[in-house]
């Protein structure tokens, strides 16, 4: 029997479920469009972190990035808070420093972790939306050219923000209630592309929208690497509207 390399076995699935998710011209768009971005225009990424984030939430999308940095993919990526450079408590207990200011301007894609959406009363997303400094700088931020993505109950921020309204989202199934409540049209998948509007189901599937991201901004070879490098095999469906 031959033998099968996993990483170009990776590179052909992610191409043909690319194709079939897309369609063929929507793909070559994608190619395309990744095909713009080089040295001298990178993929800018911001993560937002704050008292009470989810570690993995933070930490997911952050591995991704970095680690297509790290193969030579014309990306950067800093943690940020929404006021001065500092540091976060997440939510069991790691001690974060962050050591990027609020700086939208200077970002391509905004990445907004959750976390406690189901302590009302401690540190987490109802702390941040209660504070309204996290809500009103995305708002002050959103533009047409700038990707907001929210991971699992960040979504919640996003929504409290009036960043979403009725456009199609996803969030953590616990919180689905509470978003389709809000008016917003939720999709039961894991990630969903809404242009300017990424959102991502539960804790882990932050990993799967930031592949995501990577593939639809910088094409498939991007996300297939940092796979490799992670061991990572993306699951659920990305509905791209």
């Amino acid at each position: 029997m031959t033998p099968i390399n996993r990483r170009d076995a990776l590179v052909t699935a992610a191409g043909a479920g690319a194709a079939v998710a897309l369609g063929a011209g929507a793909a070559a768009a994608a190619e395309s469009a990744g095909g713009r971005r080089g040295a001298d225009r990178p993929l800018r990424v911001q993560i937002v972190a704050f008292d009470g984030v989810e570690e993995l939430d933070l930490f997911g999308p952050l591995e991704v990035f970095a680690g297509a940095a790290a193969f030579g993919h014309p990306v950067t990526v800093e943690l940020v808070t929404s006021g001065r450079p500092g540091r976060a408590r997440c939510a069991f207990g790691t001690e974060v420093t962050v050591p990027g200011a609020w700086n939208p301007r200077a970002a391509d894609v905004i990445v907004v972790p959750g976390g406690g959406f189901r302590k009302r009363d401690g540190a987490g997303v109802w702390a941040e939306i209660g504070k309204g400094i996290l809500t009103r700088e995305l708002r002050r931020a959103a533009r047409p050219s700038l990707t907001l993505a929210g991971v699992c109950t960040g979504v919640i921020v996003l929504q409290e923000a009036g960043l979403i309204g009725d456009r199609p989202c996803t969030t953590h199934q616990g919180a689905k209630p509470y978003l389709r409540a809000a008016g917003a049209d939720v999709r039961n998948v894991r990630v969903v592309d809404d242009g300017n509007l990424v959102c991502a189901g539960g804790v882990s599937s932050g990993i799967d929208a930031a592949l995501w991201l990577l593939e639809r901004e910088l094409g498939p070879k991007a996300a297939t690497d940092v796979e490799y490098l992670m061991e990572f095999e993306r699951r659920g469906t990305v509905l791209r509207t």
